[in-house]
């Protein structure tokens, strides 16, 4: 069954652009060893905010790809741009 972690956070004006283009890379490299990421969406809310939903496959590659985050080291690079942040973890009921 296909699971989501979404993840909240903020990221100043000044530093969007070179967040995006660490995310954009992180993205790659997760996809690279960890197959089962599906889609990532970034959105930015009202409040300046944004949400971050990566969906996966199953929790097992969730998972396995969350386990090897820290040999990643696009992760703490992206993550460094960010403050206040959230993560949750969840499982897709319904999508059309």
């Amino acid at each position: 069954m296909p699971v989501a972690r979404s993840h909240r956070y903020f990221v100043a004006d000044i530093d969007l652009e070179e967040f995006l283009a660490r995310r954009s890379s992180l993205i790659a490299t997760v996809r690279e060893g960890h197959p089962g990421l599906t889609r990532a969406v970034l959105i930015r809310l009202e409040d300046g905010t944004y949400t971050d939903t990566w969906h996966w496959e199953t929790a097992e590659q969730m998972g396995a790809a969350f386990a090897a985050l820290p040999t990643f080291p696009e992760a703490p690079l992206t993550m460094a741009l960010t403050r206040d942040g959230t993560a949750l973890n969840g499982q897709v009921v319904d999508e059309r």
